[in-house]
């Protein structure tokens, strides 16, 4: 009977993540016309070619892409695969996070307020940092404003994280601090390194900033080393083909940055990479 409620929770929180990437990526969309003084795409969801309305068995996170391969009824121009890798990846990642927040708190633990604060806070960074990758993803930006509200989820964890590790520790130990800031000297530091000596060229003003951000929330430098190798790695993986075809090829550090960090936070709390 606990298995089938814990089955019905994940399938749950798959489903709500899944919602949420969709809306994520139609409001990167959104804010993008607005900023550039385009014609808004109205209150429902819409065709991006035809403007056509969609019917809510045209909006189904995933199911409808799948179905339409893709495109839309309407035109039969492709939508993109922006929306479904949106879907997937918040469904996976809340997904993710939820499972190994349950494995690692353990039931009793569930109903207390810190734990549940973190979890609520870190849900909302993630989400923030999925519109972030969808938008560098997109349009090369990323936007200050979402940056701003993911720095401040990452300091409410910290100080969480901080508050729950003193409350029970005996005496006063820095090393949680120690580690903390060493996190963001081996994140934030390189990619601003990175950034004043290629002067924009490597990577982007607002990468520095999101690495500084991720770091915080993962909080020991091992963490941020194993982000940082995903990132690259996974980078490297991605984009080679494009850079071996044209050479000046402009890559958006965001997206590996983001999927890096949320791999390492999912694996991380299972204890598979913890030291």
């Amino acid at each position: 009977m606990q298995v089938v409620f814990y089955v019905l929770i994940y399938i749950l929180v798959f489903i709500i993540g899944a919602c949420l990437g969709s809306f994520l990526c139609c409001q990167a969309r959104r804010l993008r016309l607005k900023e550039k003084k385009k014609p808004s795409l109205g209150r429902r969801s819409v065709c991006p070619h035809c403007k056509h309305q969609l019917k809510w068995y045209e909006n189904l996170p995933i199911i409808s892409w799948l179905l339409q391969r893709g495109k839309c009824r309407k035109c039969g121009k492709k939508i993109g695969a922006a929306e479904i890798l949106a879907e997937l990846a918040t469904g996976l990642a809340f997904l993710g996070f939820t499972s190994g927040f349950i494995y690692n708190s353990g039931v009793p633990s569930l109903w207390s307020i810190s734990i549940w604060a973190v979890y609520i806070t870190t849900l909302l960074l993630i989400l923030s940092l999925i519109f972030l990758s969808i938008y560098d993803g997109l349009y090369g930006e990323l936007p200050c404003l979402c940056l701003t509200f993911s720095g401040i989820c990452a300091i409410i964890i910290v100080i969480l994280k901080l508050w729950s590790f003193f409350s029970v520790a005996e005496n006063f130990s820095w090393q949680p601090i120690l580690d903390c800031l060493f996190a963001v000297l081996i994140l934030g530091g390189i990619y601003l390194v990175l950034y004043l000596v290629s002067k924009g060229k490597w990577v982007g003003d607002g990468d520095w900033i999101l690495g500084t951000i991720i770091a915080l929330v993962l909080g020991t430098p091992w963490l941020a080393l194993v982000t940082l190798f995903i990132a690259n790695f996974s980078a490297c993986l991605v984009m080679y083909p494009k850079v071996r075809k044209r050479k000046n090829h402009t890559i958006y550090f965001g997206p590996f940055l983001v999927f890096a960090f949320i791999l390492t936070l999912i694996i991380s709390s299972y204890g598979i990479i913890n030291l």
